[in-house]
């Protein structure tokens, strides 16, 4: 175990955000997290957090998993103060960090998310990890599935995806990891493209659209001015004055969504 003073950092913020799905409390101020193949319990209070974790295996992966080299405090900074809306986003949501997960990952958990709510997207990404995952134990010695790889969900199949509850997102994983795993799209390709480029490639998976591939790209590729676009950011477009602000917050209109949407889901909604 080791411990770190992490400033604009939320472990809470962070898992009702929206942004991952193997990551959920286990006790008042503890998260535990899959992610990379590896298992990690988080324990927070204020800006100390406990991390289950050697000094190395922090510096190697969850340093930049947690996107801590990144300066938060500077984007929140650079907020418009007359913009009363981003500021009271940015007040509630500040421990937000955009998290650098695993590409493969995050393309099948945003094709199941589509017209689905987080409890049973949860429920579906880790049933096709226990079905379907490699088993691991973690540092009590505790089996946990991680993510399946592209070759075993393109060699099980539509039919037995469908046995997981994906309904007919079920087709477009069989077909998207049959397409990764002939290389028709290559992630580590994808990891080196420019936003606009890797945009247009993921739109080319099955069953990925506009704002998948924005969520992807944020989430996964770190490219900080995809702004993905769900009904909640929808409705907050139609009422932002003058329209969005994009040109002014190039950089960073990434974290400036994901203050918004979260402001969308636990804020106090007041007008503009």
């Amino acid at each position: 175990m080791i411990t770190k003073v992490i400033r604009d950092f939320d472990l809470e913020q962070i898992s009702r955000s929206g942004q991952c799905f193997r990551m959920e409390r286990i006790s008042e101020n503890t998260w535990r997290l899959i992610a990379f193949g590896r298992y990690l319990e988080a324990g927070q209070q204020g800006e100390q957090v406990e991390f289950s974790c050697s000094e190395e295996e922090f510096e190697n992966v969850w340093r930049n998993y947690f996107d801590l080299d990144t300066d938060y405090q500077k984007v929140k900074q650079a907020i418009d103060r007359e913009d009363e809306y981003l500021c009271r986003a940015a007040r509630l949501g500040g421990g937000i960090r955009i998290l650098r997960q695993e590409l493969w990952e995050m393309i099948v958990t945003f094709i199941i998310s589509q017209r689905n709510n987080i409890p049973r997207i949860k429920k579906c990404v880790e049933t096709i990890c226990r079905e379907f995952g490699e088993k691991r134990r973690d540092f009590q010695g505790r089996i946990y599935d991680v993510f399946p790889l592209p070759q075993v969900l393109a060699e099980i199949g539509e039919e037995r995806l469908r046995e997981c509850g994906l309904g007919y997102r079920a087709s477009y994983i069989a077909k998207t990891a049959q397409m990764v795993w002939r290389r028709e799209v290559d992630l580590r390709r994808l990891e080196k493209m420019e936003y606009e480029k890797a945009r247009e490639e993921l739109c080319r998976l099955c069953g990925v659209g506009n704002k998948v591939a924005d969520c992807i790209s944020l989430f996964a590729l770190h490219h900080m001015d995809a702004f993905p676009i769900d009904t909640h950011i929808q409705q907050m477009l139609k009422r932002y004055p003058g329209g969005f602000p994009f040109e002014k917050y190039q950089g960073s209109a990434g974290i400036l969504q994901q203050y918004a949407f979260y402001y969308e889901l636990f804020g106090e909604k007041q007008e503009f």
